[in-house]
């Protein structure tokens, strides 16, 4: 799965995090790039993503909880 570097805005950021997280679900991924892939994700966008330790309203309202849960278990949070 290919994504950006670095991106635009929070709703784009969201719509690729699905993406990624969907794919795992649907075994088109391997465990090891959605966890390469997330870590990516939040190193290069980190201020779009999180906003005082939590997702920011945009990603969560783009993402839902189950999808945020797998990010947070990824990352660490909390």
């Amino acid at each position: 799965m290919e994504l950006k570097m670095f991106y635009r805005t929070q709703r784009e950021l969201a719509v690729d995090l699905n993406k990624l997280v969907d794919s795992y679900w649907q075994e088109e991924i391997k465990e090891n790039e959605l966890i390469d892939g997330i870590k990516n994700l939040y190193e290069n966008n980190n201020e779009k993503l999180l906003k005082d330790n939590q997702f920011t309203k945009v990603v969560q309202q783009h993402c839902g909880k189950r999808r945020l849960a797998v990010v947070e278990k990824v990352l660490e949070i909390k």
